[in-house]
């Protein structure tokens, strides 16, 4: 049985998103060592500020500025500070509620440790050096034995508003495969590729899943398949994506290697992107010291006829 493998896998990406006019003048706020709340019909300050009432749906623009101290209302110790966390020494999770305000904000504490933190202690805002319009512009929250912080009385108003801002998204884990596709991508590091067949309905499936897709049936039985296959469908991408070092257009196709019964997909070069077709007949190319397939290219075959590939659409 082959070995099971284990890999750290990240998935990130940034996306841009756009600001309306109280997400805008909250964040350019916090640039400008300000925090602003939105009022709402009853009289209630919300903090951070939102565009609609939680409770009556109704459009909030009043805007006013609460200070920089509050209080504690609920917390949790972080002994452990992940990357990208606002500190990185041990912190406390804390829900401030500012001065001037009705509803609680999430942040970090920096506390010598959990004894020294608890739910109704005096706290104030320890401002970013390097202020950009983003909630990472307040650094962190700070103890303060203080008199509560009067606000600057600003009106809101200010020059180079803040638009936009781009929010990165990262997820960092570690994924196995299980045993189906370790002895899968353990083939391919000797250019073989295989699949499993299930022992019912008797189809082969590459990647193999470990059971039978269609009926359920645990599958053990490898079968190796190809290397050459068929093109049944493919896409022409227009768009470069960020980091892949390939020239647009190019084509991606789902591909039905000879005795598999499910298509998996790779990229077809070696002919213009135009020229690719359903039932192309294509081989993989593999690069020096590849675990996997760089590309599949035309084999110079005849087209396989429809009948052959239709089931595998």
């Amino acid at each position: 049985m082959p070995e099971v493998l284990t890999a750290p896998l990240v998935v990130e990406f940034p996306f841009t998103r756009s600001l309306g006019p109280v997400q805008s003048a909250f964040l350019t706020g916090l640039r400008e060592r300000v925090v602003l709340g939105v009022r709402t019909g009853d009289g209630r300050t919300l903090v951070p500020p939102v565009e609609y009432d939680p409770g009556t749906a109704e459009e909030l623009r009043d805007l006013v500025e609460v200070a920089p101290t509050g209080t504690v209302t609920t917390w949790a110790w972080n002994h452990a500070p992940r990357r990208g966390q606002p500190l990185a020494t041990p912190f406390a999770w804390v829900l401030v509620r500012l001065d001037g305000a009705d509803t609680a904000l999430l942040h970090a504490l920096d506390a010598p440790g959990p004894d020294a933190v608890h739910t109704g202690m005096r706290v104030r805002v320890r401002w970013a050096e390097e202020r950009c319009g983003a909630i990472t512009d307040i650094a962190c929250f700070e103890p303060y034995d203080g008199d509560p912080a009067r606000p600057a009385g600003t009106s809101g108003e200010f020059t180079d508003p803040v638009t936009g801002i781009v929010a990165p998204a990262r997820l960092d884990y570690t994924y196995s495969p299980g045993r189906a596709q370790s002895g899968y991508i353990t083939a391919l590091s000797d250019r073989r590729i295989v699949g499993e067949r299930c022992p019912r309905c008797r189809k082969v499936y590459v990647p193999p899943r470990g059971a039978c897709p269609t009926c359920g049936t645990p599958t053990d039985e490898q079968v190796e398949v190809g290397p050459r296959g068929t093109v049944t469908t493919f896409c022409i991408v227009n768009i470069k994506a960020k980091n892949l070092d390939i020239d647009v257009p190019y084509v991606y196709a789902h591909i039905a290697l000879d005795g598999a019964d499910l298509a998996l997909h790779g990229r077809i070069a070696g002919i213009p992107y135009d020229q690719v077709r359903m039932g192309l007949r294509v081989e993989p190319v593999w690069t020096r010291d590849a675990r996997y397939p760089d590309h599949y290219r035309p084999t110079g075959e005849p087209d396989a006829e429809y009948d052959t590939y239709k089931e595998l659409l």
